[in-house]
């Protein structure tokens, strides 16, 4: 599943592309994907103001203001899911494999989504009320912002016997840090992925907070992390993988010292860490 970096990589690269360009058309190919498809009909004639993101989710910011007079201003919401991509083509191309929805606008560009789980999902709703949707109300701080920091986090962590990968990984305490950032940052900060939370240090949390931040902007820069479906706009990989300390190395030498890294099983999902650099 595309995880923070990802989908901020994708972000920029559909930004770099999009913006002030206007719906000529949309063209769903099915009524849904993992829920049912908002009425696109509103965006017709719109440009894309702002690309924006929040968590996992893309928000793409439509002015209001079209030929028929003005509107509402909207905002589509769209989430990527585990295998969802989007790739910015001209408009002659023909669709693709698992294509379920196409926008065409004025400058001769198409937006395409292709998605071959299709557990990716989309809404459209009012600019000024989406932070009111169910899917944003209970989200915590953005974890590259200054409102996650320490005291976030040890507020969160006092008191819990939960592991602090299980409790780094809930969008309630931090979103978007998912399963390959949370190893990589916990070995970053030299924490055992099984560790209680509440039993962590704040020096100790102090340094996990800037793992993550460190983590995920490096991410970032390398253009998220291919392991599966994930590619960037123009269908290039993320190269983040060729960095990686622990995830997916079980077996091979720790990157910083003579141990092999291991792997547990946490809440169903695999944690890889070096035993003797994390405790």
């Amino acid at each position: 599943m595309p995880e923070l970096p990802e989908v901020e990589v994708v972000r920029t690269g559909l930004a770099s592309l999009l913006l002030g360009r206007k719906v000529q058309s949309v063209t769903a190919f099915r009524a849904d994907l993992r829920y049912p498809l908002p009425d696109f009909s509103p965006l017709f004639e719109q440009k894309i103001h702002a690309i924006r993101r929040r968590s996992k989710y893309l928000l793409f910011d439509f002015t209001g203001d079209t030929e028929r007079g003005e509107f509402e201003a909207q905002t589509l919401v769209w989430h990527l899911g585990m295998t969802g991509q989007f790739h910015v083509l001209p408009k002659a191309t023909s669709a693709g494999a698992h294509e379920h929805v196409r926008f065409d606008f004025d400058d001769g560009s198409s937006l395409r989504y292709r998605d071959a789980r299709r557990f990716g999902y989309a809404g459209l709703m009012a600019t000024n009320d989406w932070e009111k949707h169910a899917w944003f109300k209970r989200l915590g701080p953005e974890p590259l912002f200054d409102e996650f920091d320490v005291a976030c986090l040890l507020a969160h962590c006092h008191g819990r016997k939960a592991p602090i990968k299980t409790l780094i990984m809930d969008a309630h305490v931090v979103v978007g840090v998912g399963n390959i950032y949370a190893a990589e940052s916990l070995f970053l900060a030299g924490i055992h992925p099984a560790r209680a939370a509440g039993r962590i240090s704040k020096q100790r949390l102090q340094a996990l907070v800037d793992a993550i931040k460190v983590t995920l902007a490096a991410a970032i820069q390398a253009g998220g992390s291919s392991i599966s479906d994930f590619v960037q706009v123009d269908g290039k990989p993320g190269y983040f993988a060729h960095n990686f300390h622990v995830y997916g190395r079980e077996g091979e030498d720790c990157t910083h010292c003579d141990a092999k890294i291991r792997r547990i099983i946490q809440a169903g999902r695999s944690s890889f860490y070096c035993p003797m650099c994390q405790h």
